[in-house]
């Protein structure tokens, strides 16, 4: 009997170590899978927080009047990057943004001022105001129209915005491919986070605001969550990566198992003598 309950653990950890060749195996492959090019190595965010983005680059508002960063961004703010005419993650961002803006407790126009710039310079200041008035509807709190400005400009100022926070998009025929992102800015042009995704929570968003106005720049919110999701530029959306969060479970309970093995061993001994 003694024979036999030592050979027992001894088959348990020849199980465990096949569960965690096979776990390794399973994050592996799902890291060589999210790493094959599923569109060009550009596309993404080289995230940037604690540099400042140029504030005397000048746009056009809704009105096609031309208006600098430096008048605009006076509170912290959130900053969003897409194109108008967007038939893919830009709509779901910018329905996140105002859906978040709904939860928070600052006072916008006050406390903070949003900020939608076009990366397309073909998109239009009536395209603009078409696209203020449809996402202020979707805000349900009073909140004035000023705080959220939507803004047009040319490839020039384009191109210096987009690298001064890494955001990496490319054109692809009449459209483009880009991550989904807001990047919350300091009163002095200082990025303080990036929020990924198209959802972002309110309290997220107040944290980051927070630090904005003391001028803290923190570590990029829900990052971990890129571990789970990876951004497929041609569907233009974030996919779950199952076989990667699988094994990293697998992982996880085989290496807790391991631990819980080895510290009962030591007290059996321990017992026997």
């Amino acid at each position: 009997m003694a024979f036999a309950s030592t050979k027992t653990p001894h088959r348990l950890l020849s199980c465990l170590w096949a569960a965690v060749y096979i776990a390794a195996v399973l994050v592996g492959s799902a890291g060589a899978e999210s790493g094959k090019k599923t569109g060009p190595p550009e596309v993404g965010i080289d995230a940037r927080s604690g540099q400042y983005i140029p504030l005397d680059l000048s746009f056009k508002d809704e009105q096609g009047k031309a208006v600098s960063l430096k008048d605009l961004i006076r509170e912290p703010t959130i900053l969003s990057l897409v194109y108008y005419r967007c038939p893919g993650i830009c709509s779901p961002l910018l329905g996140g943004v105002a859906d978040a803006i709904d939860g928070l407790p600052l006072k916008p126009g006050k406390d903070y001022n949003v900020l939608t710039v076009s990366f397309d310079p073909s998109d239009t200041p009536n395209t603009a105001s078409e696209k203020r008035k449809n996402y202020l509807k979707l805000i349900h709190k009073p909140f004035p129209a000023e705080a959220w400005r939507f803004l047009t400009g040319d490839s020039d100022h384009i191109a210096r915005l987009t690298r001064s926070v890494g955001f990496n998009f490319i054109r692809e025929d009449n459209d483009f491919l880009h991550p989904a992102a807001v990047i919350v800015i300091a009163p002095d042009g200082k990025i303080i986070r990036y929020l990924y995704g198209t959802t972002f929570l309110p309290f997220d968003l107040q944290l980051a605001l927070t630090e904005a106005s003391q001028g803290r720049a923190g570590p990029s919110i829900s990052r971990a969550l890129l571990l789970c999701y990876s951004y497929n530029p041609k569907e233009r959306k974030y996919v779950f990566q199952l076989t990667r969060v699988a094994g990293g479970f697998v992982l996880f309970f085989a290496l807790a198992l391991f631990v819980y093995l080895n510290v009962e061993g030591k007290i059996r001994k321990s017992k026997v003598r």
